[in-house]
């Protein structure tokens, strides 16, 4: 039935790229042995503008000098991951945060669009699809604080997490993670006052379980998700992973 609903639409309402305006392409997923393809708001060349991150930190996913396959074993590493490692034991971002990918994010966050987030959690639950090798138990959207919640009207890790969790099959925790703690833009901060400024930022209701996947659309210092990392470890969590659209 999905399968002929998304031929109809896809006749009746084609996709129209987010970037150019142009006729969007088609996405193809694989998964349980089936396929099937939908449409995607974004045209095949502003696909391939897209800044695919690929030079960076087998744990932290930071932008390194060189490519890994490169340097020897423990030299994949970034010197902070080597000497302070992060609770989470990996992080995947699939995109460099450059344009075009910063001006889809930037809309997506601060201008309500949230058709940028159905775009880029389909690449993501596509690119996704292809580099992970076991299934986690469950996926958990960074928590937003109630008033930045308010404020906003969405939480755009969430709306991230729609399609990877559908498309991936897999649960989202919606209600379990609670931040807790009202803190300043992490923009605004150095790392240093990052890491103060979201310290015991993070609250757990209930114990979790596994291995679970914190999903956010920018990694920068990755402080948040360090914190949340530990957050989710001492409430019960055997693993963390972060997901991230995009690394800065």
């Amino acid at each position: 039935m999905n399968k002929w609903l998304n031929i109809v639409q896809s006749v009746v309402l084609p996709p129209v790229c987010v970037l150019c305006g142009d006729r969007g392409s088609q996405i193809h997923h694989f998964s349980n042995k089936t396929h099937h393809s939908k449409g995607l708001d974004l045209c095949k060349h502003c696909r391939d503008e897209l800044p695919l991150h690929t030079t960076a930190c087998a744990r932290c996913a930071k932008t390194l000098a060189r490519p890994p396959s490169s340097l020897p074993h423990l030299e994949a590493l970034c010197g902070r991951c080597q000497t302070q490692p992060p609770a989470f034991e990996r992080c995947q971002a699939m995109l460099s945060y450059h344009a075009p990918a910063n001006h889809l994010l930037q809309r997506l966050k601060f201008s309500g669009r949230l058709e940028m987030a159905r775009v880029l959690g389909e690449l993501m639950a596509k690119w996704l699809e292809k580099i992970v090798d076991s299934k986690p138990d469950s996926l958990i959207p960074m928590p937003l604080h109630k008033n930045r919640l308010n404020e906003r009207g969405f939480n755009q890790a969430v709306e991230l997490a729609r399609p990877i969790a559908t498309q991936l099959g897999l649960p989202m925790d919606l209600n379990n993670c609670i931040r807790q703690k009202t803190t300043a833009p992490q923009s605004d901060l150095s790392r240093k006052e990052r890491i103060k400024n979201v310290k015991g930022a993070f609250e757990v209701l209930r114990p979790v379980a596994g291995h679970v996947v914190i999903i956010d659309d920018v990694m920068t210092t990755g402080s948040t998700a360090r914190e949340f990392a530990k957050t989710l470890l001492k409430a019960g969590a055997t693993r963390v992973d972060v997901w991230v659209c995009a690394r800065a």
